[in-house]
């Protein structure tokens, strides 16, 4: 199989992540593969719109694409923020946690996972998806400042801290991508 994949991202934090946890294939980012678009998530779940960037991307750069779709679910919100983590208050990661806390005020269950999907699409058409969890809870303030988006908010289960007091191989080693990025190798 040709390891070289174009990342369908413009996160240049889930593009980190991505080339740390496969380490032994050739991780292009969108740019470097001369796409500049955006391709809009209009799909209802994380693999939905984990298809909708790879198919994107692939057909644009004739290269194999792979991208991930991800986000944060919490019980007591019904599963929200969901597949609208990243556009939860309609501004930046400080105010998705600052949302995300208020809207949490005075609730007792915190519990809460984060999901990841992943498609790798090659030029053939030929598709790969796979999926991973990690779970935890919410805190009631900001611990750690390493990692982005909810990761100082998402108290793991696994590492018994927050993502945000993890450092990069710890929270790879447990998380939602990496766990999916995984089961995508075991497929391959």
């Amino acid at each position: 199989m040709e390891k070289t994949v174009v990342a369908a991202t413009g996160n240049a934090h889930k593009l980190t992540e991505i080339r740390a946890i496969l380490c032994e294939w050739n991780v292009i980012s969108a740019k470097e593969a001369g796409f500049f678009g955006d391709v809009e998530e209009t799909g209802e779940t994380f693999v939905e719109n984990a298809l909708l960037k790879a198919r994107a991307v692939c057909a644009s750069t004739g290269i194999p694409a792979l991208a991930d779709d991800s986000g944060l679910c919490v019980d007591a919100l019904g599963g929200a923020p969901g597949v609208y983590s990243a556009r939860y208050s309609g501004g930046g990661d400080a105010e998705n946690r600052k949302l995300l806390l208020k809207n949490l005020a005075g609730e007792e269950n915190r519990r809460a996972y984060f999901a990841s999907a992943v498609a790798l699409v090659f030029p053939s058409g030929e598709t790969f998806v796979a999926e991973g969890r990690t779970y935890g809870h919410i805190l009631d303030a900001e611990q750690g400042e390493r990692g982005f988006g909810y990761d100082s908010l998402f108290y793991s289960d696994d590492l018994k801290k927050s993502f945000g007091e993890a450092t990069e191989a710890e929270k790879n080693a447990v998380s939602h991508r990496g766990r999916a990025l995984r089961e995508l190798e075991a497929k391959l």
